[in-house]
């Protein structure tokens, strides 16, 4: 082997490592999967393995000798497909181009060469990539396999040729190329580190940046909804000093964030707060676990609320508590809902006295020895139902106001007082004789009689009342109940006859100050039913039921507003349906009063129509009850001679004209017929 062959060898093996370390120092930091860039490289590898045949070692015949094969073989394995196809078929074609003897010898070491170099790229390149040292034998094994191959490309050379040539070459090809081959694979690997490191780095890089903004994106959006929560969110260290907070905690501290951090409760609330807040802390971290409390605060606006606190503990990674967050809740209102709601289970809405729930947890609980003797009073309001009826339930609730006020009143601390039921009402009373109750029972009874101001209006007011007393523990506390409400009833009959006539004077009262009706209308409808009763030869009995219904016919009146019954122009028809509810009103007040039960129907039945078109039943002819059809005659007659507020007086002639057309469709006819012949022309001072 000559000196200038290995000259030429060495010189061609350092012109491929410097193009080599160009190549690394620049294009390996571009990205190779861009088609483009990998067919310029291609451009690139192609001039370089160009540049490298022009400095070789020429044999006769046209035979050169180059270290294209590490050039070829290395961008197969380190660059891919795209940039060694274009550069071997750019090196192929300039071989052939100088033409030669070996021409087609160095177009398929060229060829050879790329493709071991490419199965080196697919199968071997990703494991030679992850090894962190010791890639060096299995480079120089690359280098030495694709050089044999290259020897073994020159048996392709004429006998002669390749004998010479082999025997000149093989030595510096074993020795030097595998070795240029592995300087080469190691420039090229350490760039591909140095790329993928790089690579690396930028991907840290933006990892970082992305994990940053994703920290600050929720860290602001943490923030947003903290603050957009209503309960009071914050968070201490573990010696209870605050670490920060939500706004609405801002506006409870009267602080902001910024003044708050820092702070413990001792520089926010006063000493009592402060040091209740700070024992429920301590109580939280010594049993590590959370802890809820409830506690009345005061806002710096001097507002105070009940909050619910809910404390837990956040620790590190090793376990160790860090501090904890606490979250406030105004339960305020539901507090107060929670107090209503007891409230309304055990009290009357309308009384504010307890109800019979109440009573009846509170009948077990004294139920014992210790509160004997042990007395009950038991009381029922006095003619509520002919009140509601007569006067509306407005007025029956003042009268069970009235009652319950004086009760609550006359009563003792200790005392249970309690509405059973619609107008009945129960008295516990521990503690207290017979003779105790029936002093407290008349106390009542004279405070019921001087009525109770309710409104600037005193209601007279009537109760009932019976008792009894328990003296032994083995005495059944039902026994007294039914005793004193024997006692109530027995009470109740002697009361009733006197309050109800009291209440009809006031029903007739109200009737005639509210109405047109008047005590004279009242007495002239009386007489000349009795007449024309008499007329009909009616028996007693029925005389005076005409003249109690004459009397009391309109007294549904009462539930009406007087502003209607007096109103001059033409009612609407919203108007009428009010008037014309008043005949049934009145047939219910007279249903609550045993007295006046037998003229009920008839009250019901005095504005029904002879044809049918009257209300409130549509009844006619001898459907309508007969004293009823008398009243229709009666009342008619005398509000056509009257004057009213809605029309001034006919004469007589005028309303007999008006019976006689209306004879046989509002009147009976008959009836009519008998008043006109036997009634007016009787009594001749009706005319006026």
């Amino acid at each position: 082997m000559s000196s200038e062959l290995i000259k030429d060898l060495i010189f061609n093996t350092a012109l491929l490592l410097s193009i080599s370390t160009v190549y690394n120092l620049f294009v390996v930091r571009f990205n190779s999967h861009k088609k483009w860039l990998n067919s310029l490289l291609g451009l690139f590898l192609g001039g370089v393995g160009i540049l490298l045949m022009m400095n070789t070692f020429n044999f006769s015949n046209g035979i050169i000798f180059d270290t294209r094969s590490i050039l070829i073989s290395v961008s197969g394995m380190f660059l891919g497909y795209l940039p060694t196809i274009i550069a071997t078929i750019l090196i192929s074609v300039y071989r052939i181009s100088l033409g030669g003897a070996g021409a087609m010898t160095g177009v398929l070491v060229t060829v050879i060469s790329a493709v071991i170099g490419l199965i080196w790229y697919k199968y071997r390149l990703p494991i030679i990539l992850k090894k962190q040292k010791m890639v060096w034998p299995e480079l120089y094994l690359f280098g030495l396999i694709v050089h044999l191959a290259m020897l073994t490309c020159m048996l392709t050379l004429p006998d002669q040729q390749a004998a010479a040539i082999l025997s000149t070459i093989t030595l510096p090809v074993l020795v030097i190329y595998p070795i240029g081959t592995l300087l080469l694979c190691l420039v090229m690997l350490q760039g591909l580190k140095n790329q993928e490191s790089d690579k690396n780095l930028m991907e840290s890089r933006e990892n970082y940046k992305h994990l940053y903004y994703e920290y600050q994106k929720k860290e602001s959006l943490l923030r947003s909804l903290l603050d957009s929560i209503p309960d009071l969110v914050f968070y201490k260290d573990e010696k209870s000093v605050y670490l920060g907070c939500n706004k609405s905690f801002e506006i409870f501290a009267d602080k902001t964030m910024e003044e708050l951090v820092g702070l413990n409760d001792f520089d926010l609330f006063d000493p009592e707060m402060a040091t209740l807040f700070r024992e429920m802390d301590q109580i939280m971290m010594n049993e590590k676990k959370s802890r809820q409390n409830e506690e009345m605060v005061t806002y710096p606006d001097g507002r105070e609320v009940q909050l619910e606190t809910l404390k837990t503990p956040y620790y590190d990674h090793n376990g160790k508590i860090l501090g904890l967050i606490g979250i406030s809740r105004d339960i305020t209102d539901r507090k107060r809902t929670e107090a209503e709601i007891v409230y309304l289970s055990q009290h009357d809405v309308l009384t504010g006295l307890h109800n019979r729930s109440y009573y009846e947890k509170e009948r077990k609980r004294l139920d014992h020895p210790d509160y004997l003797p042990l007395s009950l009073i038991i009381g029922d309001i006095n003619g509520l139902k002919l009140i509601n009826d007569a006067f509306g339930h407005g007025e029956g609730d003042k009268l069970l106001i009235s009652i319950a006020k004086i009760l609550e009143l006359c009563a003792r601390e200790k005392d249970v007082l309690v509405r059973t039921g619609g107008d009945e009402f129960v008295m516990l009373l521990p503690k207290t004789t017979y003779s105790e109750t029936g002093s407290l029972v008349q106390k009542i009874k004279n405070a019921c009689d001087q009525g109770y101001q309710l409104d600037n209006e005193v209601i007279i007011t009537s109760i009932s009342l019976g008792y009894d007393t328990k003296t032994s523990e083995h005495e059944s506390l039902e026994k007294v109940f039914k005793l004193a409400e024997e006692s109530m009833y027995r009470k109740k009959l002697l009361e009733y006859k006197s309050f109800h006539s009291a209440i009809m004077d006031s029903i007739k009262t109200t009737l005639f100050e509210k109405s047109n009706e008047t005590e004279e209308h009242a007495e002239r409808m009386a007489d000349l039913a009795k007449q024309l009763g008499q007329a009909l030869a009616l028996d007693q009995e029925d005389l005076v039921a005409l003249e109690l219904v004459a009397t009391l016919h309109d007294i549904g009146k009462i539930s009406i507003d007087c502003k209607l019954l007096n109103k001059n122009g033409k009612l609407t028809a919203e108007e009428w349906i009010e008037i014309k509810k008043h005949p049934e009103v009145g047939y219910r007040i007279a249903q609550t009063v045993p007295e006046l039960r037998k003229i009920s129907e008839y009250i019901l039945c005095h504005h029904e129509r002879w044809d049918g078109g009257g209300y409130p039943q549509g009844l006619k002819a001898e459907e309508i009850p007969l004293l009823a059809r008398i009243i229709t005659i009666v009342d008619s007659y005398d509000a056509m001679t009257q004057d009213r507020s809605y029309h001034p007086a006919m004469s007589l002639n005028e309303a007999i004209c008006e019976l006689k057309n209306h004879a046989g469709t509002q009147f009976d006819p008959v009836l009519v017929e008998v008043f006109i012949e036997k009634v007016i022309k009787v009594n001749p001072s009706s005319e006026n």
